[in-house]
């Protein structure tokens, strides 16, 4: 009785998942979320992304107790020695543990990635859906500043805004986020665009709502799906500028451990001790690909033209 009591629930659960009468409006959420995991699931490209960064997100959360060594500490007696039982990836030439700093590094592309995209995200979807809601004089200067952050190369013109606001972590992310969010108004300005006209906005509009109120609570929320998938798919290009400017030594600072940085004190020594500057390129290299995937899955499930 009790096997057969277990067999039913999932069946149960998975019907009232699925009805197409949900009886409340916390049922059609849960029912939507499970039928939009089903559409991502049967994606292992996908699943792949997302098993990478969740892997992530696990090695930042747990450093402490995964890293085998202070990624900080120096010992110059061992320098540049290879993988070995008590060093997993070798050391740099200042005697650290690569595998330490590989993991503490990954807490420092976590925040770059995640305090960038929430500045750079909200910047960008009120700048395209007030560009294309109201248009005329407002959208086209709107979309000019638009095109003049888009006319520049975003490492060149990250580099420009670190250069006035000075070196640093924070600094960074702020340069890396004025250099994000022309991606986000572009689309967001699409989206506007195609529903401005709809019948429930004049609607809304003969009630009268103002622009302002249309725009927040009615044109940014349709706008958002889209805005979602294209940040994912942005999280690689953030990866890479946040590594670039380490690389140069504009981003994070000594001693914290960052993945551009590794590979600036490992390309003194990359062919002879390769595993210094190759261990942090593989991790952004993959880390990179996760993003990618998972925002290809995204985009099957958000995007309705896709499905």
């Amino acid at each position: 009785m009790s096997n057969a009591t277990d067999a039913v629930r999932p069946a149960r659960l998975r019907a009232w998942l699925t009805t197409d009468t949900p009886d409340s409006g916390w049922q059609a959420n849960w029912g939507r979320l499970y039928r939009g995991w089903r559409v991502f699931a049967r994606n292992p490209l996908a699943l792949i992304g997302l098993g990478i960064i969740l892997l992530l997100v696990f090695c930042a959360a747990f450093a402490p107790w995964i890293a085998t060594a202070d990624p900080t500490v120096q010992d110059l007696t061992l320098r540049l020695q290879p993988a070995s039982p008590e060093h997993w990836l070798g050391t740099d030439r200042m005697g650290r543990d690569t595998f330490s700093a590989l993991i503490y590094g990954a807490r420092v592309t976590l925040y770059i990635v995640c305090l960038a995209l929430i500045i750079a995200a909200p910047i960008g979807l009120l700048v395209g859906s007030t560009a294309g809601y109201i248009g005329g004089r407002t959208d086209r200067v709107l979309m000019r500043i638009t095109d003049i952050f888009f006319s520049f190369p975003r490492l060149v013109l990250a580099l420009a805004f670190v250069a006035a606001l000075g070196p640093g972590l924070d600094n960074a992310v702020i340069a890396i986020a004025l250099t994000a969010w022309p991606a986000y108004a572009r689309v967001a300005r699409a989206e506007t665009l195609a529903v401005r006209r709809s019948d429930f906005i004049a609607a809304i509009k003969a009630q009268g709502a103002s622009s302002w109120r249309i725009i927040t609570r009615h044109v940014m929320p349709l706008s958002l799906p889209s805005v979602i998938v294209r940040a994912t798919l942005d999280m690689a290009g953030i990866i890479l500028t946040a590594a670039g400017l380490g690389f140069l030594g504009l981003g994070a600072q000594p001693p914290t451990p960052e993945w551009g940085a590794m590979i600036s004190v490992g390309r003194q020594n990359i062919l002879d001790q390769w595993w210094v500057a190759a261990v942090p390129g593989l991790a952004i290299f993959i880390v990179s690909l996760g993003f990618n995937l998972l925002g290809d899955g995204l985009r099957d499930v958000l995007d309705p033209k896709t499905s």
